[in-house]
């Protein structure tokens, strides 16, 4: 029966793969992108044309990001983004009163993996799997044994479906459990963001770190530089002509009216203008990834390629300030740190896959101190959906052992053209540079500091919790 199920699961996602590649072949791509695709991203992204919906992409790749002669890989262990997902409000939201136009009729219900999400996702488990084979990681058609692969996901819907499409790529003949350890559609602890200590010492610095995320304004005015990204969303959803704004139910979207809410055994929250921002911007950015016409998605507007970062930019605010802050990202981020430092120590495991969010991509992020960094071609700028924090572990020919981190995410044109990846059509690769640590001539850290700064970043929930006492919070700060 497993295999049986398995077998459907590929017939299904590769159907899914081949159709919309060649839907967007055929389709002249309305309003969509081109075939392009990223090598190793280091230069910058140009914008591109009104109403295209694509930009000129830095050169093709024509290898899979080797880092050099006389390395050889491994283990790998990846924390993934899940792939695109149907917003999260439903009708009757905030999100659907703020607009009178109609947003797309998604594949999936709210919150829950697209057909698109699950054809892109299937697509980078295979590049996946051609670049371990590149490597000498794993053979052709792997059949891992017990414990050379683990597969772990959040139990909500669309993070087991980014797993199993992942898989399905990767591991197309052989039969492996997709982990859940929670009930399913409810989070996992692991994979919760949430504030596991607090105090109001530690409430109280948390909240002066996030005063200074939006410059010298401090809390007051912590989103004021967000005031050109609500004034263009506000334009494109025509959000003064929607029937609760001119009810009064909505108003004008502003930047001093955030709040940040820090509660013991919750994820941090931020109310105010900038919310409901972020709902809009998500909703838009993720029907610009699914729909086949850019300007449909921006019900009407040409937008340039700038114009959809400037949209997501109250988004991706939205998520630094309640997850990047170091005294948070280390705390929410502490359950994952402490899986990724497992996996690393695990005996014979080759390969872990871990799918949660992107508040644990980001958390686990900041939490380790990475240095800034730039996604050339995607319009989300931090943690783009579907990405993958990928860690690496490599052996030189002495067998001493080295350790690389990096950022794998599909662009916009791979997103919205359907691009089928291998090793001349790669996924767009960020390598990440982490604050303190030293790389060698081939941009490679001692794995002993690399695994070190992991173990650090882990204990410093420890140090917080001696810091800042044990004293609980109230039921809100």
């Amino acid at each position: 029966m497993q295999s049986s199920k398995r077998v459907l699961l590929m017939i299904a996602a590769l159907t899914l793969t081949l159709g919309l590649a060649l839907a967007m072949a055929g389709c002249g791509q309305a309003g969509g992108s081109t075939q392009a695709s990223a090598a190793s991203a280091s230069s910058a992204s140009q914008g591109e044309s009104a109403g295209q919906g694509s930009n000129e992409q830095p050169a093709a790749g024509s290898d899979f990001d080797d880092p050099g002669d006389g390395y050889t890989l491994k283990q790998v262990v990846v924390l993934s983004r899940h792939n695109i997902r149907a917003p999260i409000s439903t009708t009757g939201s905030a999100l659907d009163k703020a607009t009178s136009h109609t947003w797309i009729n998604w594949t999936s219900k709210a919150s829950e993996l697209s057909m698109r999400g699950g054809a892109l996702e299937t697509m980078m488990g295979e590049y996946m799997r051609k670049w371990l084979e590149s490597e000498g990681l794993v053979p052709e058609n792997f059949r891992p044994k017990e414990g050379e692969v683990r597969i772990y996901a959040n139990a909500k819907q669309r993070t087991i479906a980014t797993a199993r499409y992942f898989s399905s790529g990767m591991l197309p003949v052989a039969d492996v459990d997709i982990e859940t350890h929670a009930e399913y559609d409810k989070m996992d602890p692991v994979f919760t963001p949430a504030i596991t200590f607090s105090s109001d010492a530690y409430v109280d610095a948390a909240c002066k770190q996030i005063g200074t995320m939006g410059g010298a304004a401090g809390m007051s005015d912590v989103a004021s530089g967000l005031a050109d990204s609500y004034a263009l969303i506000q334009d494109v959803v025509d959000y003064t002509e929607s029937d609760a704004y001119k009810a009064g139910e909505l108003k004008d979207l502003d930047t001093k009216d955030t709040q940040v809410t820090i509660e013991q055994g919750k994820e941090p929250a931020i109310s105010g203008s900038l919310k409901t921002a972020c709902q809009l911007a998500d909703a838009l950015v993720l029907q610009y990834y699914e729909s086949p016409s850019a300007t449909d998605a921006a019900f009407g507007h040409d937008l340039t390629f700038d114009q959809w970062k400037l949209i997501s930019q109250s988004k991706d605010f939205y998520g630094d300030l309640l997850f990047t802050a170091p005294l948070v990202a280390a705390n929410v981020a502490h359950p994952l740190l402490a899986e990724i430092g497992s996996e690393l120590d695990a005996d014979g495991r080759v390969f872990t896959f871990l799918c949660g969010h992107d508040s644990n991509v980001a958390s686990v992020l900041a939490a380790l101190g990475v240095e800034s960094y730039e996604l050339p071609g995607a319009v989300e700028t931090t943690t783009p959906i579907g990405c993958k924090l990928v860690f690496e572990r490599w052996e030189n020919a002495n067998g001493e052992q080295f350790g690389r981190a990096r950022l794998l995410y599909q662009s916009v044109d791979q997103l919205r053209g359907g691009t089928m990846l291998s090793g001349a059509q790669v996924p767009m690769s960020v390598e990440l540079s982490f604050k303190g640590l030293q790389k060698n001539g081939d941009g490679m850290y001692a794995y002993g500091d690399l695994r070190a700064r992991i173990a650090d970043a882990t204990a410093e929930y420890d140090r917080i919790v001696q810091e800042y006492g044990q004293q609980e919070l109230p039921a809100a700060a």
